[in-house]
């Protein structure tokens, strides 16, 4: 289904945006930046070393959603989006080339950054730090809760059909309503997107997911997510 010319055709379109460019350096940044914060919020026996490094990631998340959403929205601008169809018939077959091209930049740069963003926390925490058997789950959580995101982000805006709408549903989500509801645990809260990704960042917690657990559940909201876009490509017009 998924063929080398049309994922090198997105692909192309990835890698020459510069506001999708911008993107992922926002997300790298914003996250490891704040890792050199770490010290100021480990305040003690009760602190979380762990997420005092990948504290970061609430807001990098935030550039991920915004290289998800932009990097399909660009095909509604325009009219580009019957040109592309013209060119690869097959609805899905542009889908699913479009979600590859997303997820693959969209995974090295997370991986980087969660790899980037403990080295920056154990250097600013020292003795103090998590342990690197923690810190290196917490990097690879961090990379993957960065990809989910931006898929989940993409998947909306073929829903949508719209960056701004996509943009205006899930960031004030992420930034209020997630931290509204954020201390809450062994409910709602431990099944929200960003919440369920995020416990792989922590040293320990005490809701009902797990780090791993906890991933599946963001990687369940993506995927319907990415269903219902593909659903809606196939029944809309272009």
């Amino acid at each position: 289904m998924l063929s080398a010319p049309v994922l090198h055709a997105e692909w192309i379109k990835i890698r020459t945006l510069r506001s999708l460019l911008g993107a992922l350096a926002a997300m790298a940044l914003v996250t490891a930046g704040f890792a050199a914060l770490a010290p100021s919020m480990a305040d003690g026996e009760s602190s979380d070393p762990l997420f005092a490094v990948f504290f970061g990631i609430s807001f990098g998340q935030v550039a991920a959603v915004a290289f998800g959403s932009a990097a399909v929205s660009s095909d509604f601008r325009g009219g580009a989006l019957w040109l592309t169809w013209a060119a690869v018939p097959g609805r899905r077959r542009w889908f699913a080339a479009k979600v590859t091209a997303i997820a693959l930049p969209a995974l090295a740069v997370g991986l980087l950054t969660g790899l980037v963003t403990l080295l920056v926390g154990e250097v600013a925490l020292g003795a103090s730090g998590p342990a690197w058997a923690e810190g290196l789950r917490g990097a690879v959580g961090c990379g993957l809760q960065l990809t989910l995101m931006a898929l989940l982000a993409a998947g909306l805006t073929a829903v949508l059909r719209s960056g701004t709408a996509t943009l205006a549903v899930l960031i004030p989500f992420l930034l209020i309503v997630s931290f509204v509801i954020g201390d809450l645990s062994g409910g709602v809260a431990d099944f929200l997107p960003d919440r369920a990704g995020q416990v792989a960042l922590h040293s320990t917690w005490n809701g009902s997911l797990g780090p791993w657990s906890g991933l599946a559940v963001t990687a369940l909201w993506t995927a319907a997510a990415l269903f219902a876009g593909a659903w809606a490509l196939d029944r809309r017009d272009a």
